[in-house]
């Protein structure tokens, strides 16, 4: 249940950490269904006053027309990736744009760096969700590769244990939120609002992360998708970037499946880099992972696949990894 003060609130807080201005035109070409294109892209331009050109859906080459019509684009990295494939995009196409955003899925460092090579902008990264709106953006000017930046105005950030207890600073935990941008509560479902809102306002997000000396939050993954190897947590993001930043080497998911000695395997799940000229294999990764990384975060096997399943906002959806590879280390026995 999400309250007019929410909005309001959260679309006040982004207006003024994007500085946006009078005259501001926002290219649209995100779902309306979600809070992305709905909440933040529209209201927060409503609230500026702009103008905004409106497209039913992301299209590269008419994102790449309309640019230097626009000062503000906003959508899922995997738009970004998009733009990037396209040789008409450069800092010509970009010529009138003050602010590029990203969010709904995590942004890969390579996208980050390749864009702004190519363009001479940073992408601001920002972190939210439904329940909550927008959480944190990065500050522009002052973007950090890989972190979602620190809170908005107005709303506080812990990491704390499973039972609530707060962390030590930098520590990994679950990010807890609290400020005028969360939600009432859940619809006719008093257990759940219980079971996700504490008694001092904090609401229990989900997701794994941690909150660096400067206050930029860094998430490492859902909850939901930490793995627990042979008794030791596991969090996918630390391995994923360790992967990602490989030659030869796209994308890549890690997740957990069922093993006979571990309870669950560390997996990981690769796109190859297109043209990359390099043909990069399981035997590479693996040994390459073990120079990197604590021998039980190394994968135990290592996958490839054409593309990451991925739901109309752009995120992984790693549920239907799990159901396509589960019967792996059945199969090849414990390794």
């Amino acid at each position: 249940m999400l309250t007019y003060r929410n909005l309001a609130s959260n679309t006040e807080a982004l207006h003024l950490a994007w500085k946006f201005q009078p005259g501001d035109v926002l290219l649209h070409a995100l779902p309306i269904f979600h809070a992305h294109g709905l909440f933040v892209a529209t209201n927060t331009q409503l609230w500026n006053g702009g103008s905004m050109l409106f497209l039913n859906a992301f299209d590269a080459d008419k994102v790449i027309d309309l640019l230097p019509q626009a000062t503000v684009f906003m959508g899922v990295p995997t738009y970004y990736v998009r733009l990037l494939a396209s040789s008409r995009f450069d800092k010509h196409t970009c010529r009138n744009m003050r602010l590029f955003v990203s969010g709904s899925a995590p942004l890969l460092e390579e996208t980050f760096h390749s864009f702004q090579r190519r363009t001479g902008f940073c992408i601001v990264e920002r972190y939210g969700m439904t329940e909550t709106l927008m959480i944190a953006s990065s500050p522009i000017g002052a973007e950090k590769a890989g972190s979602v930046g620190p809170t908005l105005p107005g709303i506080e950030a812990r990491v704390c244990d499973d039972a609530g207890n707060l962390l030590p600073q930098g520590q990994v935990g679950i990010i807890e939120v609290r400020g005028p941008n969360v939600l009432k509560g859940y619809w006719r479902d008093e257990e759940k609002t219980k079971a996700e809102l504490r008694p001092d306002g904090f609401f229990v997000t989900g997701d794994m992360g941690r909150i660096d000396e400067e206050g930029y939050v860094w998430i490492m993954g859902r909850g939901t998708d930490l793995i627990v190897s042979g008794g030791l947590n596991v969090y996918p993001k630390e391995i994923e970037l360790a992967i990602d930043m490989m030659d030869g080497v796209g994308e890549s998911a890690i997740i957990g499946l069922p093993h006979p000695d571990f309870g669950e395997g560390v997996t990981a799940v690769v796109v190859r880099r297109p043209g990359a000229g390099l043909d990069v294999s399981e035997r590479q990764i693996i040994d390459h992972l073990k120079l990197e990384l604590a021998d039980f975060k190394v994968p135990k096997r290592v996958f490839f696949v054409d593309a990451l399943p991925r739901n109309t906002m752009g995120k992984v959806q790693k549920s239907q990894l799990r159901d396509r590879f589960a019967d792996s280390y059945r199969k090849v026995g414990s390794s």
